[in-house]
């Protein structure tokens, strides 16, 4: 492997030739990022873009021909890059839109701590600040506080003053770079700086998110690219411990970019961590010392082994110590709740798409889950199979208010209105959604479709459930599923079993794709399943209702009679 102080004798495509291949260890996420390289160079040319390999080699020689380390071992030696952060460098710099401008306006880069993280991030505001071509350039580290964010800043400082080339050409006053020439200009900013006004940035650099409370500062920089050609915004942090914070909701999108169930073909993610397996989503052995450079890329470089060995040691004998070495040493995020159905395995049950004339007449179990102010409303419909061999296809319907999508696009960072256009979302007028459409919408269904039943959350569909009957639908076709684990946990059980033998049919549906990967579950001292919706990381309505349809469809399939002689049936 090669380390810091070498030759460029090794490009980040070799890196990436080996990831993929097996030869280099990596997690599940990096091998991910570079397959998604490999079919983007294949690829992207249909979304407008392309590859410039100039600018990489430009952005990545600039470290060793301009730059120097400034403290330990290395000081005032060429800064060589390691393969692992040539990646990174590769992506940023070299992916180009259509119009020459940069395609990755931000990045996320998640890896242990002690892998030369500062290092990396004040050489890239260096090239933002003075080899980007960008007149009037602002390039900020922000951080939770300003000391926080002087720690990335006085690298970039040190640089400077080491570099006989920077040191000519750029000033230093306090916690200020700057270039005269070009009214460039490199600071730190905290939120507890005193203005965070009238910012024109060039380039966001966040030290350690999983620090920050909320989403504030990233915000504030971020509204202020909005007159810049290619401005980029910059996260690196490691792991933390708060599943509902903002910098977990960055990583959750950033898994999903990696893993195919969301598009976004601006934002570049890296995330170094141990690897999860199985449908417990169990860590892998955190004591195989083979294992730690999946998160620890600088390992035996920035970072030693025999230190690590000293601290697995004492959170092998102190478990109070154990969640801080797994968190801040292998870039675990420790509390994180397990995702109940596999992305992967999911995505298998995509048998492409049924003609809705082949479905008419055919029986169907529905299932609704009616919106909170929030949520997405869902209509389900499993349907039968149309003989043993086939399988069940799924039909679903979603609705949200059209007043407030472009909120939801930006809050969410989930492309509804992409999705509103493509069909698979119909925008509702005003700001909520009126029930009175989904009633109109299974009245439809009810005459297009055999169903057999409707499956609805008593808590708040009672009324949908009233309406149907007074326009005419028989009692004894409506089940009140309640939403607890006894309720839910033979669903949930049924449904696993079905997506091990792909035996349902979601036809590739993105909504439903996204909302399956955010689905978490909680359960009670028997451990009976229920889905979790406070817990779950974004929206999973849909997957509410499909678990309801489908396990209502595999206990009644052959009940027949049965419904003539009850009335509203409660599980």
């Amino acid at each position: 492997m090669m380390r810091w102080g070498m030759r460029i004798d090794y490009t980040a495509e070799d890196y990436v030739d080996d990831v993929v291949e097996g030869r280099q260890v990596a997690c599940k996420w990096i091998v991910l990022a570079c397959k998604r390289h490999r079919l983007d160079l294949e690829t992207g040319a249909g979304r407008g873009l392309y590859f410039d390999k100039r600018a990489a080699k430009r952005a990545i020689a600039f470290f060793p021909l301009v730059l120097r380390h400034s403290k330990g071992r290395w000081a005032r030696q060429a800064f060589f890059l390691e393969p692992w952060q040539q990646f990174i460098l590769w992506n940023l710099f070299g992916w180009k839109r259509a119009d020459g401008r940069r395609r990755f306006r931000t990045a996320y880069i998640e890896v242990a701590r002690k892998n030369g993280k500062s290092s990396l991030v004040a050489g890239i505001g260096l090239i933002l600040l003075h080899a980007d071509g960008e007149p009037g350039a602002e390039v900020y580290t922000a951080a939770t506080k300003i000391e926080q964010a002087r720690i990335i800043h006085q690298e970039s400082i040190r640089m400077v003053k080491q570099s006989p080339m920077l040191s000519k050409e750029l000033r230093i006053q306090k916690n200020n770079i700057h270039n005269p020439l070009t009214f460039s200009k490199f600071e730190p900013l905290g939120s507890n700086s005193d203005t965070l006004d009238g910012l024109h940035v060039h380039g966001g650099l966040i030290d350690e998110l999983h620090a920050h409370p909320n989403g504030t500062l990233w915000d504030v920089l971020e509204t202020g690219t909005g007159a810049r050609d290619q401005p980029i915004m910059l996260a690196i942090t490691t792991a933390g411990f708060n599943q509902h914070s903002f910098c977990y909701r960055q990583h959750d999108y950033s898994e999903k970019i990696l893993e195919g169930v969301l598009t976004d073909d601006s934002w570049f993610s890296v995330i170094y961590t141990m690897d999860r397996f199985g449908e417990d989503n169990r860590l892998e052995d955190w004591e195989n010392e083979g294992n730690w450079e999946k998160a620890n890329p600088n390992l035996n470089v920035s970072k030693y082994i025999d230190v690590m060995r000293d601290k697995a040691r004492k959170a092998k004998a102190q478990p109070a110590a154990l969640n801080n070495f797994l968190t801040k040493e292998l870039c675990v995020w420790t509390t994180a709740s397990s995702r109940e159905i596999d992305p992967e395995r999911w995505a298998l049950c995509d048998w492409g798409p049924v003609d809705l004339a082949d479905l008419k007449g055919r029986r169907c179990w529905v299932g609704v889950d009616l919106s909170s102010t929030l949520d997405i409303t869902a209509e389900i419909l499993v349907f039968e199979a149309a003989g043993p061999d086939e399988v069940q296809p799924v039909l679903c319907r979603f609705w949200i208010p059209e007043d407030n999508i472009w909120d939801r696009v930006k809050n969410d960072r989930v492309p509804y209105d992409v999705w509103a256009r493509q069909g698979f979302i119909e925008l509702t007028p005003g700001n909520v959604i009126d029930d009175q459409y989904i009633v109109t919408q299974i009245q439809r269904d009810l005459v297009d479709f055999e169903v057999v039943e409707i499956a609805f959350d008593p808590w708040n569909a009672q009324w949908m459930a009233n309406q149907l009957q007074a326009g005419g639908l028989e009692e004894s076709k409506l089940v009140s599923f309640r939403q607890g684990p006894r309720s839910f946990s033979p669903a949930i059980a049924q449904l696993h079993k079905a997506i091990a033998k792909r035996t349902i049919n979601h036809q590739g549906n993105p909504v439903l794709i996204w909302m399956a990967s955010n689905l978490t579950t909680k359960q009670d001292s028997n451990a009976n399943k229920a889905p979790d919706k406070e817990k779950s990381k974004e929206r999973i309505d849909g997957i509410v209702a499909l678990l309801m349809a489908h396990y209502r469809s595999s206990i009644t399939m052959d009940v027949g009679s049965v419904y003539e002689d009850r009335g509203i049936l409660e599980v």
